[in-house]
Order: structure tokens, then C-alpha cells, then sequence
């Protein structure tokens, strides 16, 4: 059984390589989804797949990579759609 979560992650995120190493952990997982710079500075997550391998990632964005500065997340329950593959967008 497959869950999707939404993630909006701010704080000093962009420019920081936050969405290829969120990218290369959500492949590591066998997490479907999508990653995107927004305008206001923040990034937007969307991963599904294993509960587990989802919470693993979710709790990964509360820091993110190194050079990230993470100073809050929101985390949105979604359904799942079904969506294969993991894309930078």
C-alpha cells in the first residue's frame, strides 16, 4: 500500500544541490515523486511509494543536505496517483 506526502521546506534551500540530493535518495528509496524550486525561496517535495521509504524521506528534508539550512516544514497527506519515477523539475 503506497502513500504520497507534500513537503514545502524553507530556510536557505535553494542553491544548495537540495533537489538532486533529495533526487538521488528518493531513487535509493524506490520513491516516486517530484522536486521544484518555488519563487517565494521555499521547495516543493512530492514523494510516494513504501510508507517507510516515504518517511525516511520526509524526515531527510528536515535537514537536508549539508550545505542546507532547513528551518521549517510543512508536511501535507495526499492520495496517491500512482506516479512512477522521480523528476528535478
Amino acid at each position: 500500500m503506497a502513500v504520497r506526502r507534500r513537503v514545502l521546506v524553507s530556510g536557505r534551500v535553494q542553491g544548495v544541490f537540495f533537489r538532486e540530493a533529495c533526487r538521488r535518495r528518493a531513487e535509493g528509496e524506490g520513491v516516486a515523486g517530484a522536486i521544484r524550486n518555488l519563487p517565494d525561496g521555499r521547495v516543493e517535495a512530492s514523494f510516494e511509494g513504501d510508507p517507510d521509504a516515504v518517511r525516511r524521506l520526509v524526515v531527510w528534508c528536515r535537514s537536508g543536505p549539508p550545505s542546507a539550512t532547513v528551518e521549517e516544514l510543512e508536511e501535507i497527506e495526499e492520495d496517491p496517483i500512482g506516479e512512477t519515477g522521480f523528476r528535478v523539475l
